[in-house]
């Protein structure tokens, strides 16, 4: 993917500079150059105030797992985690798993990455019937790129594809630091979380 490759690889300031088109002077009332997915999700999330680390294998994943518990002490501490896959996955790191929202951080999947506003789309598939609020403060997401779309409208379409038997419910959109707009009703109930997420890629 174009901005992870440019995150792995930086570019010497000559490099950029020989990349700059020669219609760079764009009129004002030109439309803008509309950016691919990826880069818009992760514009757009670290925004929203989303902790991201990307990720090329599942030795990557468990080494940065280990790292956000490091940098938040949350060894041998309580974790809100209702996915049984995730709980064998991170059997080692010595957690309490459990389904409290008094645990110390939550651990999850999710259903689709939004790049329009850089949000986390999550239904009852990942949180149960539980709202937002009702979950810890901090959540870890276990994503992959090609979960990467670029609307909501394209996220619910996913949703109804892969649950043709049965569609799931509480579907919302988790949008750290960002104030809920009135009309809003995908990120009804929804409220601030200290995100962090791991990103592998998969494409």
């Amino acid at each position: 993917m174009n901005l992870f490759k440019r995150f792995l690889n930086p570019k010497s300031k000559a490099d950029q500079e020989k990349d700059i088109p020669e219609n760079a002077d764009r009129g004002k009332y030109m439309p803008e150059v509309k950016l691919p997915t990826d880069e818009r999700f992760m514009l757009n999330f670290k925004n929203n105030g989303g902790k991201f680390l990307y990720c090329v294998d599942d030795a990557e994943i468990q080494e940065a797992f280990d790292n956000i518990l490091m940098e938040n002490d949350w060894y041998e501490k309580q974790c809100c985690c209702f996915d049984d896959k995730l709980k064998s996955k991170f059997k080692n790191f010595n957690l309490e798993f459990n389904k409290s929202a008094d645990a110390d951080f939550y651990l999850s999947t999710c259903e689709f990455l939004v790049a329009n506003d850089g949000s986390i789309l999550i239904s009852s598939n990942q949180i149960k019937e539980r709202k937002l609020h009702d979950l810890p403060a901090n959540f870890i997401i276990l994503s992959s790129t090609s979960q990467l779309i670029d609307t909501i409208g394209e996220g619910l379409r996913g949703i109804k594809f892969k649950n043709k038997q049965q569609i799931p419910s509480n579907i919302t959109t988790i949008k750290n630091f960002e104030t809920q707009k009135e009309g809003d009703f995908m990120s009804y109930g929804s409220s601030t979380k200290n995100l962090y997420l791991l990103l592998l890629e998969d494409l």
